[in-house]
């Protein structure tokens, strides 16, 4: 740490916040000023694990520490109110929310006005764009390894909800499958092909018609492109959650998942799994993606640049969640 580290704060201390704070804590020119949370159990265990930090109960007994970020990582409900009070207290300009950026599109509308009227760098946590393998097929769809694009099928699987029917706070706290899993399917989809309108969906719960647990929804764009996406969280034998993308060319196919990626094309296969593309990093927790999605974010403060995706890109996400 050095006196020109940032002086960062994490709001939320689930999973998501004890990852993201663990990270922040080894990061070179990072200074882990503050943490916050409404558990006073949570509260009370952060101040064992984390010596000399600030650790408060409201996300306003942050506007006096001089902070120069901010991570949102409490549940997705509550981003929008969050994410306005700092803005609007003037608690710091640069922020970092977990996706999604907001509950509904409105709000994300609301979110990026805030944004850019009181804030510098924004960022929200759609990790795929930091993995080896989304980005080997993103930069071999650049290369037109598989010539002009025509369609893809996209889809984000979990096993988390299979026959479960006696926890449904657990399900509506995370939001329903879009939110929480298909998500990170849409985004890397707006990622590789742009903009893209939704043409027709249905939302069904296989375990209880209350939940959007279930989702099928097709999509195209204005040069005639097609895809469509297949999330689900209550699918066997996924015990890691996975998004992938099957991409159909003029010239050959490209396969991608979280672990691996293939290309097919003039009757030959080439495959690429994480270890073949230098999936290393310095500090792997959680998995290598969130090292490297802090660090560019980090990094785009201190070079005073923007980061991506930031709000404005995540704020589409939430269009087409809405849209389904």
């Amino acid at each position: 740490m050095t006196a020109e580290s940032l002086r960062v704060a994490v709001v939320g201390l689930g999973k998501m916040g004890l990852l993201h704070s663990s990270i922040l804590n080894i990061l070179p020119d990072v200074q882990l000023k503050a943490l916050c949370d409404k558990s006073r159990m949570m509260r009370r265990f952060m101040k064992k694990i984390f010596n000399g930090i600030h650790i408060v109960d409201d996300v306003e007994k942050l506007a006096d520490m001089d902070l120069d970020v901010v991570y949102v990582t409490t549940p997705i409900q509550s981003h929008y109110p969050v994410l306005k009070i700092i803005y609007l207290e003037g608690i710091c300009r640069n922020l970092f929310v977990e996706k999604t950026l907001a509950s509904s599109y409105e709000e994300a509308r609301e979110l990026c006005e805030f944004a850019a009227r009181f804030g510098n760098a924004n960022m929200v946590g759609y990790t795929r764009r930091f993995a080896v393998t989304f980005n080997k097929a993103k930069a071999l769809l650049q290369q037109d390894a598989i010539g002009e694009v025509s369609s893809f099928k996209a889809h984000a699987y979990s096993s988390d909800f299979v026959g479960d029917k006696t926890n449904p706070t657990t399900r509506a706290s995370r939001g329903g499958v879009l939110q929480d899993l298909g998500c990170h399917a849409i985004d890397i989809a707006l990622w590789c092909f742009g903009d893209l309108m939704v043409d027709c969906a249905d939302v069904t719960s296989p375990v209880d018609d209350d939940f959007e647990d279930s989702v099928f929804f097709r999509v195209k764009n204005s040069n005639g492109l097609q895809g469509e996406f297949t999330i689900s969280w209550c699918m066997t034998d996924y015990r890691l959650p996975e998004i992938g993308l099957s991409i159909s060319g003029s010239k050959g196919i490209i396969n991608v998942n979280d672990d691996k990626l293939e290309l097919r094309r003039n009757g030959k296969s080439s495959v690429w799994h994480r270890h073949d593309l230098q999936d290393n990093v310095f500090f792997w927790l959680g998995g290598p993606e969130y090292y490297r999605e802090n660090e560019h974010f980090i990094d785009s403060v201190l070079r005073g640049r923007n980061a991506e995706p930031d709000f404005d890109t995540a704020a589409k996400v939430d269009k087409i969640i809405d849209e389904v």
